[in-house]
């Protein structure tokens, strides 16, 4: 159980491989977690017109 394992996540960095072991995906860090959600970004509202006297 060392470097030389194939089967562990030590062993896979070593060779430099993915498996089982150290897997190679874009998970969530947490199973079941929802995914981010990115708010829609703020649009300005146009200046009130100015009254004329």
């Amino acid at each position: 159980m060392g470097k030389g394992d194939r089967k562990t996540r030590r062993g896979k960095t070593y060779r430099g491989s993915y498996g089982n072991s150290r897997a190679h995906s874009l998970q969530p860090a947490v199973a079941g977690a929802k995914a981010t959600v990115t708010k829609p970004l703020a649009t300005k509202k146009a200046a009130p017109k100015k009254k004329s006297a």
